[in-house]
């Protein structure tokens, strides 16, 4: 990397919390779909301004400060959390489009038939892709790309932070129990991305935009193994930092596949 002046600190504001994850509210969801005590989120403070193209620099300082190493947390498969740990020898960093702001985003759903207008899911036969058992016509759209709804989204659709929260929701853990109606998991989406994304309003027009930037991430090793967000590939093991740049925050959502313990 590139010599540079500036450098990043961060500081756990480790009394901010997460109703969405950390509340009762949505233990029992969370457990129904192998989520629970496999996902989390953490926010932290940082001492520079931030601009969306020092995002490698951001991170790979992030995944190498010393109160970063010992507070941000990743799991086991036994669903045991313990600190990072591991300095990152080199990170991978993609900026995740983040610009919608309306649920009505989804309303397709429904205008294509794979929710009825009741919120109740339109089931098919059962079929296998990888770690995922497709049981209804939503899971088509998400999975099977030759499926005949799946360019209800484009590609530019299946990319946005919105729709990528609302597919790792609906996919779930190793033991997912599916949903019969599409209500809870556009519920619990939208509380998730309020939580996360920041937005302000313009004062002269009167119209909200979103100021957060949002990148997906991996580290590295001294041997060039991925550890972070786990040492395997899968949709499902992920971790984002969604950076406010006014407040100079920055929140963690990270999730790891695997069976929550009951």
């Amino acid at each position: 990397m590139a010599d540079r002046e500036v450098k990043f600190s961060f500081k756990q504001l480790s009394g901010k919390r997460f109703d969405v994850v950390d509340g009762k509210d949505n233990q029992d969801d969370l457990l129904k779909w192998s989520m629970k005590g496999r996902i989390k989120l953490q926010m932290y403070s940082f001492d520079q301004p931030f601009q969306a193209y020092q995002k490698e620099c951001f991170v790979q300082d992030f995944m190498n400060d010393p109160e970063v190493l010992s507070t941000l947390q990743t799991v086991s498969a036994t669903c045991r959390w313990s600190p990072v740990g591991i300095p990152a020898k080199s990170v991978k960093v993609k900026a995740v489009p983040c610009s919608v702001l309306s649920m009505s985003f989804f309303d397709r759903l429904y205008e294509n038939n794979i929710a009825r207008e009741n919120g109740h899911l339109h089931k098919c036969l059962d079929e296998f892709n990888e770690d995922f058992t497709i049981a209804d016509e939503l899971r088509k759209v998400l999975l099977l790309e030759d499926s005949d709804n799946y360019d209800t989204f484009s590609d530019a659709d299946r990319d946005e932070f919105l729709f990528r929260l609302f597919k790792h929701v609906c996919l779930g853990g190793k033991l997912c129990q599916y949903e019969d109606m599409v209500d809870k998991y556009l519920e619990f989406t939208k509380t998730l991305y309020k939580d996360l994304i920041s937005v302000q309003k313009n004062p002269e027009t009167k119209e909200l935009s979103i100021v957060s930037n949002v990148f997906s991430i991996q580290a590295e090793d001294e041997k060039e193994n991925m550890y972070y967000p786990a040492d395997t590939h899968h949709e499902q093991n992920f971790s984002y930092l969604v950076v406010d740049p006014l407040k100079r925050h920055v929140t963690v959502l990270f999730h790891k596949f695997g069976s929550s313990v009951y």
